[in-house]
């Protein structure tokens, strides 16, 4: 592999300095540096991060092809700066055995847009009743350390404290999609003003609040780590706040649609705005930007959920829940925490790069732009803005809320482990 020299770009949006890869790693970074041969990338002006990793990503392969598969979805990945992505485990069938996650983990290698790390089922089929085969999942070749049923709440307190007791053994971590069911049933958007005036069933804060209190302190009483899916209420902010300060191993994550979108969007009817759990309120959102910024929530990560077009394109009612979301979320997070000051580039590679790798134990990613590092790097164009065009995504579905929107940011390279995936903005 030939070296290749990026000149000139703003590390963690610092001063100017030049890159220079050779193989996998990074050889050196400074300013004058210069390789006979090598291939280079002119990025003055150009803001240089370590690869984003996102830990919550629906592939949706195998069993949901004509939503995303392996190699699509990836592709959305590099194309949005991602040089890991975590699967999420409801597909068809669920990855809840080793053979399944091992499929899943091999194909990610095969295709080679970015590492593919699967999520195993924290229960058999989602179903929430039997522990699927944690250990054989861990101990197989995909090596799996974070466990979640994503899509469906863990709700029995026996069966979550069992999950977390099995995978303190292996340092391993429960994703939790924190939703009682009971309080949700028949439920359309976020429960408030604008779903009273609508006549759309109502999703209470509260039933987010009620299972992260509850898991928090499962956590604690057990000594084990949980992590908090797609947080979205100002409530919840708080739960996770107060569990911190005491101690308890707890991580939390954020979408990029809760940080910029709010529930006055279901006025349109529109499903693309369905999600779940739902759009929240402007206290919401202004909450979770705060928290962000302040580390009582951890990371960034997407729930990439693609759907095919007849599944969103219906009544509001029968459509899916989900939003496409790899190629826009660090725009998203440019536009809601970078220019409006509350986080630097140095604090965006942290929550999108380095603490989901540790969270999910992603070996050679999120690490410093430094010399004897791999070279999972991501190169923005921060001064660019552009409409949303679904039409251009790699992902294999078109559900975004951001169609026609204008967005800051362009990733315009990806290189993982020295290899370009993405050149001035167009997959290799």
């Amino acid at each position: 592999m030939s070296k290749i020299l990026i000149r000139g770009a703003k590390v963690l949006g610092g001063e100017p300095q030049d890159v220079l890869i050779d193989g996998e790693v990074i050889e050196a970074v400074g300013t004058g540096l210069s390789a006979e041969g090598a291939e280079v990338v002119e990025a003055a002006g150009k803001v240089l991060l370590p690869g984003l990793v996102d830990l919550h990503t629906h592939l949706r392969e195998p069993g949901r092809e004509d939503s995303e598969t392996v190699l699509t979805g990836t592709r959305a990945a590099a194309s949005g700066g991602y040089t890991a992505v975590f699967a999420m485990a409801n597909t068809f069938p669920v990855a809840d055995t080793a053979g399944v996650v091992e499929q899943v983990y091999r194909l990610g290698q095969e295709h080679g847009y970015c590492d593919v790390q699967p999520i195993g089922a924290v229960t058999v089929g989602l179903e929430g009743r039997k522990l699927a085969e944690l250990g054989a999942m861990h101990e197989s070749a995909a090596g799996v350390t974070v466990f979640s049923d994503d899509g469906k709440c863990v709700d029995d307190a026996v069966i979550m404290r069992r999950a977390l007791e099995y995978v303190k053994a292996f340092g391993g971590v429960v994703a939790q999609h924190a939703q009682e069911p009971r309080l949700t049933e028949g439920a359309q958007m976020n429960e408030g003003i604008v779903s009273a005036e609508l006549g759309l069933g109502g999703w209470p804060a509260v039933a987010e609040e009620s299972i992260i209190a509850r898991d928090v302190l499962l956590a604690e009483h057990v000594g084990s780590r949980v992590h908090i899916c797609h947080l979205s209420t100002a409530g919840s902010v708080e739960i996770v706040r107060w569990a911190k300060s005491r101690g308890i191993d707890v991580t939390a994550e954020v979408t990029p649609h809760h940080l910029l979108l709010t529930d006055e969007l279901v006025r349109t009817y529109n499903p693309v705005y369905k999600v779940n759990p739902p759009l929240r309120t402007e206290r919401d959102v202004l909450a979770l930007r705060e928290a962000l910024a302040d580390g009582t929530i951890d990371i960034v990560a997407t729930d990439h959920a693609p759907h095919p077009h007849e599944d969103k394109d219906c009544e509001w009612a029968a459509a899916a829940m989900g939003m496409v979301g790899l190629e826009t979320a660090l725009s998203v997070v440019q536009e809601t925490m970078v220019d409006t000051g509350l986080l630097d580039w140095a604090g965006v590679a942290d929550r999108m790069s380095v603490k989901p790798a540790q969270i999910g134990q992603a070996t050679g990613h999120g690490r410093p732009v430094s010399a004897g590092e791999p070279a999972n790097l991501t190169l923005v164009d921060t001064e660019y803005r552009g409409q949303v065009d679904p039409a251009g995504f790699a992902s294999r579905s078109r559900n975004t809320p951001y169609e026609g929107r204008e967005l800051p940011g362009r990733v315009t390279h990806t290189w993982l482990r020295g290899k370009a995936t993405l050149v001035d903005g167009k997959l290799t």
